[in-house]
């Protein structure tokens, strides 16, 4: 039996502009690849962070002088995913062929449901595009959205981060997966979404990329959370004099460690609080943090930090 694995990319395996992008995603494929040829039965999501930023700034600039609608934060989301998801298949799909491996990868624009009255759209936190003068952020102030000003550069729009309900095309990922499909979903913590009856509205709101990497693992039902960052180990006490690498812990120990700070909050802790979630749906699972150059040697057991 292949062991099922999401694996969860950062801005590392991605990079930003669209050619270091590509460049950064032909090195992630070999380690992709790698990881496949070891036997995992691959489900892959990833960051897109700078992407969506990227798409945002530039749509919104064009709308100035073009008389057309600015972008909502939902549709730059959905376009980041499509072009992310096309380097990811295609060059990973050409490394195994290189392999002599056949397998299909497929991408899968993916919604994820929001609660309409989660206190995280009360208080924005994320922040996106370029910066702007103040004369533009009245105007979008004008419009209903935040504003955050960072003194001497100029103001930053700011979205809401809300936790992820569920996913909408987990019945078709979960096809895909089950056919032995490669599949690349929940990208960027997916197209946020707000049911409304038979309809969904795309929310002003970027959700935690981990806490549906985490989400997604569970409705797969996978057997491992791989979450590829900068560093090799999570650290307590990182940043000081003698930061301690974590080879392992169990929940009870994660938990305490939450519950103490000993985690960035918009470092380690969204990762570890999706490993958390993940492994404490079922008996038998694990998490792995890890870097993405130590991808290979964590899912064989050698390195990273483990989450049981």
């Amino acid at each position: 039996m292949k062991k099922r694995v999401v694996v969860a990319l950062g801005h590392k395996a991605l990079g930003t502009t669209f050619p270091e992008q590509r460049d950064a995603v032909l090195h992630t494929a070999k380690i992709l690849a790698d990881l496949i040829e070891e036997g995992a039965q691959l489900i892959i999501t990833h960051s897109n962070a700078p992407q969506l930023g990227m798409i945002h700034t530039a749509i919104n600039e064009y709308a100035k002088t073009h008389e057309t609608y600015s972008a909502p934060v939902a549709l730059c989301s959905a376009m980041s995913q499509g072009y992310i998801g096309y380097d990811i298949q295609n060059t990973l799909r050409s490394e195994l062929l290189s392999r002599g491996i056949y397998r299909t990868v497929a991408t899968v624009l993916t919604q994820v449901t929001v609660d309409p009255y989660d206190e995280a759209f009360y208080h924005p936190v994320k922040v996106i595009g370029r910066y702007l003068n103040a004369e533009e952020a009245a105007e979008e102030e004008k419009k209903g959205n935040y504003v955050i000003e960072e003194p001497g550069k100029g103001f930053r729009r700011i979205v809401a981060a809300p936790k992820p309900l569920d996913i909408v095309e987990i019945d078709a990922i979960n096809t895909l997966v089950n056919a032995g499909h490669i599949v690349v979903a929940g990208g960027g913590g997916g197209i946020p979404v707000l049911k409304q009856r038979n309809n969904l509205k795309g929310a002003s709101a970027v959700i935690e990329k981990d806490a549906v990497s985490g989400r997604l693992a569970d409705l797969v039902d996978a057997d491992l959370l791989l979450i590829l960052t900068n560093e090799e180990y999570v650290y307590l006490g990182y940043g000081s004099e003698n930061p301690q690498a974590i080879h392992e812990m169990n929940v009870s120990e994660a938990l305490g460690h939450i519950h103490n700070e000993e985690f960035g909050k918009d470092q380690m802790l969204p990762k570890v609080e999706a490993s958390v979630h993940f492994v404490s749906q079922k008996a038998g699972r694990s998490a792995i943090i890890t870097s993405l150059d130590k991808a290979k040697d964590a899912y064989l057991g050698k390195t990273g930090t483990v989450i049981a």
